[in-house]
């Protein structure tokens, strides 16, 4: 029987292994290797592919990760959904460490990054309005929720290069125009995500401070952002389940799964 899934996990910094009961499989793409294997499971009768984005050990840094390949793996599989959990940097005073945030817009400050399947001579436009799935940001928002996690309904994430966090002057201007958390993967992985209509819901775990609020406390450090994700793996991880338990069989999304209705020239 053809290796199928209809849900697929991303795990960031951190998160390298979901599931107990599973195997691990090799996909080939035209875009190369993805970060790893992707590891298939079941839970709750829904089929479940797992993907750590940095590779098992966290081999890849964030401008080297095949984007491309990842998420043209999953849906090579039949994923419809995506739930790409993510550590992140608070820009805000009311963010903190420990803080989910469900979030629905981003900036892209990237550089050098392979972000669109369509390179011609088919040419497509897609809307980035709307990357991240609103019918799932509300589920996982209500999931937090009845945990007694302390979740922002929204947010928009500045996505940079990397591999550096900011600088002082950097994270003062992302901070100063508003902007909610930071971090290094969420782009192009959502934009591609659309591109294959798929459904993607992020969910972003505080673990630092980036640069230190415009000198309030003290700049991220790895070794921070490490502790600080090991310290609530389980409840993302118990999270995440409880998100895929809520999502209904055949789930249907038609602002995600029609997201090239006419986009192509």
């Amino acid at each position: 029987m053809k290796n199928q899934a209809e849900i697929g996990i991303i795990g960031g910094s951190g998160f390298y292994e979901f599931l107990d009961k599973g195997k691990w499989i090799d996909i080939k793409t035209p875009y190369g290797k993805p970060s790893d294997k992707i590891f298939l499971g079941e839970y709750k009768n829904k089929k479940i592919a797992f993907l750590p984005r940095h590779a098992r050990g966290h081999k890849i840094p964030p401008q080297m990760i095949n984007y491309r390949a990842n998420i043209w793996a999953l849906r090579n599989l039949g994923v419809k959904i995506i739930i790409a959990p993510s550590a992140v940097g608070s820009l805000q005073p009311h963010i903190k460490r420990g803080d989910f945030v469900i979030c629905n817009d981003f900036i892209d400050r990237t550089k050098a990054r392979r972000d669109t399947f369509f390179d011609g001579p088919k040419v497509v436009h897609i809307s980035s309005a709307d990357c991240y799935c609103d019918n799932l940001g509300k589920i996982a928002y209500e999931v937090c929720r009845k945990n007694k996690i302390n979740v922002h309904k929204n947010g928009t994430a500045v996505v940079i290069e990397g591999p550096r966090f900011s600088t002082r002057a950097e994270s003062r201007w992302f901070t100063q125009m508003g902007w909610d958390v930071i971090n290094m993967t969420q782009y192009p992985e959502a934009v591609l995500a659309r591109e294959a209509e798929i459904c993607y819901l992020n969910i972003s775990l505080v673990t630092d401070y980036d640069a230190g609020l415009i000198g309030k406390v003290d700049p991220v450090s790895i070794e921070e952002v490490v502790r600080v994700f090991g310290e609530n793996i389980e409840k993302l991880k118990k999270v995440i389940l409880e998100i895929i338990a809520k999502i209904p069989k055949g789930y249907k999304c038609k602002q995600c799964h029609e997201a090239l209705k006419n986009a192509a020239i």
